[in-house]
């Protein structure tokens, strides 16, 4: 609370944890809209949907997730650094959280840029019901330090400790660098509820040198017994407004959480490159270029090696500051894109490899979507590059078609393009015109393909599909086909070569869908393309249970499919290294024409 009330910016900014009353509280003075928001009431500061845990007002934000904001405190405290702001970022854990990874990461991170960022430790020595010396080894003081961060230890029950905390942030808005402080607390209470299993001397203790308690012992019976009566008659009228608000409802039950496409007048994809991986490229260089807001991130990224398959070759010398090769800390940059998202920039994040964003889910799970489906007035819109897929013999953890775990994540929105598609352009609409937390895939074998649509031409793209005109679906072949085959991304040269031996040895004519999007799944350009066709097989290189192909599958069942389906995909288990064990495990062409012969 004391750090909160040293915070007189107006760009200030302060991230919370589960424990956020009393910072919040001291930022907003809004009690009432408090506790009506525990209450779960219209009056409250999020309208119910919050709670106790996750509040937004203005520069305040909270959540639940131990460490799960550090990060994000890193990437709003550069972007205050690249506006040449004189605001702070406060981010406030307890001793607790120090067991977390992320804080490390987050550490690193706000040192190698050097942001105005302060690490807030509230240490009361005990996490849930554990002790902190039986979960923290060395002094917390050192752990600053490695760290570079200009670090300080206080305890709240020094008479001159308010005036401290103003010091520490002031330096610290002076230095426009990252520190750390301690603050020695004391719990009075439990941590949730009734588990505090503390003994009564430990406890009684703690209340006899609670500074306010010691303040009320320095009071006469006269003064505290008036200070007692206004604040319980201040509580009283807080708790009246509180209960007496609407109970939360929605005004619309929310069928999503997208918020709807930007129309910007913005320059178009470069047309006639030779492969993906030059569309990519020209495309980020069009998007740094035309928007100071875009900012890439991601490990290796400078030149001259520019990235592990060479997306970014050439990026890091035109445009210095704005294409950042960043530590090995998926989590922590992650975060790091959100916070930059949440203050107006707009990040384009690489992951070396897919496999790796089991180390962003957090991030993206629990924060790059919930933010904008719970607070209307926030927005993070990060794009995450991550190239996908097996082929090259890379073994078990970097080789896999991850989509089937984010296609369930509400709010994403996923999209997988073959190389049919104009690639180049939809990343542009991705970081443009698409306000929403994005993964957009890449298969590593596509890079080298031809960048060639023809043949192929557009559905059309129903209005209730979000996102579909931005990110459309591809067809090829007759209108009135023995077997249409739907895939995406990586396997569309496999299908093609499928398609052509089905044509020529079985004199079958074969459809081809293509669609880029994966969620939102645009449901009702592929009912209107595919419901009244004689034969499906959905064919995908991921794990396949529980995965796009069995939601494609379930919607068309839902709406009265009368044909023939079937679902190609990967069996689960690893993949294996050795070429010869890889080529046996993922589907193939001939794998694909065996599976249409099957349902014939």
């Amino acid at each position: 609370m004391s750090v909160v009330r040293a915070l007189n910016h107006p760009d200030d900014y302060v991230l919370s944890n589960h424990r956020n009353h009393g910072h919040f509280l001291t930022y907003s003075g809004n009690f009432v809209g408090l506790v009506a928001e525990i209450m779960g009431r219209k009056d409250g500061v999020c309208a119910g949907y919050g709670g106790s845990q996750h509040l937004a007002f203005r520069n305040f934000h909270s959540n639940g997730v131990q460490a799960g904001m550090t990060g994000i405190a890193v990437g709003l405290a550069a972007a205050l650094k690249s506006r040449g702001s004189q605001g702070v970022v406060s981010v406030v854990i307890g001793d607790g959280t120090l067991g977390e990874g992320l804080l490390y990461e987050s550490m690193n991170l706000a040192s190698i840029w050097n942001v105005p960022v302060l690490f807030v430790v509230e240490h009361n020595g005990i996490a849930q019901t554990t002790y902190t010396r039986d979960t923290i080894g060395g002094e917390i003081e050192l752990r600053g330090q490695a760290f570079g961060l200009s670090t300080w230890h206080l305890n709240d029950r020094d008479i001159e400790f308010s005036s401290k905390v103003e010091g520490v942030v002031a330096k610290l808005r002076g230095d426009r660098r990252p520190a750390m402080l301690i603050i020695d607390t004391g719990r009075l209470g439990p941590h949730s509820k009734g588990d505090d299993l503390r003994d009564a001397t430990e406890l009684a203790a703690l209340t006899e040198n609670d500074p306010l308690m010691r303040l009320g012992g320095a009071l006469s019976t006269s003064q505290l017994e008036e200070i007692k009566s206004r604040c319980s008659s201040f509580l009283r009228e807080v708790e009246s407004l509180a209960i007496h608000s609407t109970l939360s409802s929605f005004d619309h039950l929310p069928e999503h959480s997208f918020k709807p496409a930007l129309s910007i007048d913005f320059p178009e994809a470069e047309s006639g490159v030779a492969n993906v991986r030059a569309a990519l490229n020209s495309a980020l260089q069009t998007l740094l270029a035309n928007d100071p807001d875009v900012i890439l991130l991601g490990e290796d990224l400078h030149d001259p090696y520019g990235g592990a398959f060479k997306v970014t070759a050439g990026l890091s010398e035109k445009f210095k500051n704005r294409v950042i090769s960043t530590p090995i800390s998926e989590a922590g940059i992650t975060g790091a894109a959100i916070g930059l998202a949440m203050a107006g920039k707009k990040p384009i994040l690489e992951i070396m490899f897919a496999d790796f964003l089991t180390l962003c889910m957090d991030q993206i799970y629990n924060h790059a979507v919930k933010f904008p489906a719970m607070f209307s007035d926030s927005t993070v819109p990060i794009v995450i590059r991550a190239p996908c897929g097996g082929r090259r013999g890379y073994g078990p953890t970097h080789s896999q078609s991850l989509e089937s775990m984010f296609v369930s994540v509400p709010g994403l929105t996923v999209i997988f393009a073959s190389h049919r598609h104009k690639v180049g352009q939809l990343l542009i609409n991705a970081s443009v015109r698409w306000p929403n937390p994005t993964l957009f895939l890449e298969h590593k074998l596509l890079y080298a393909e031809k960048h060639d649509s023809t043949g192929y031409e557009e559905i059309e793209s129903e209005v209730a599909d979000l996102g579909a005109e931005l990110f459309p679906t591809l067809r090829k072949g007759r209108l009135d086909p023995d077997i249409t085959l739907l895939s995406y991304g990586g396997m569309l040269p496999l299908t093609e070569k499928a398609a052509r031996l089905l044509e020529e040895n079985e004199e079958l004519t074969v459809e081809i869908v293509v669609p880029a999007l994966l969620a939102p799944l645009p449901r009702c350009s592929l009912l209107k393309a595919l419901l009244h066709r004689p034969r499906i097989l959905v064919v995908e290189e991921a794990h396949h249970h529980f995965g796009f192909s069995a939601e494609v599958l379930a919607m068309l069942a839902e709406n009265g499919y009368r044909g023939k389906v079937a679902r190609l995909g990967t069996a689960p288990v690893p993949i294996a290294s050795a070429r010869s064990m890889e080529s046996a495990l993922l589907p193939d062409e001939n794998t694909i024409v065996l599976a249409v012969l099957d349902i014939l």
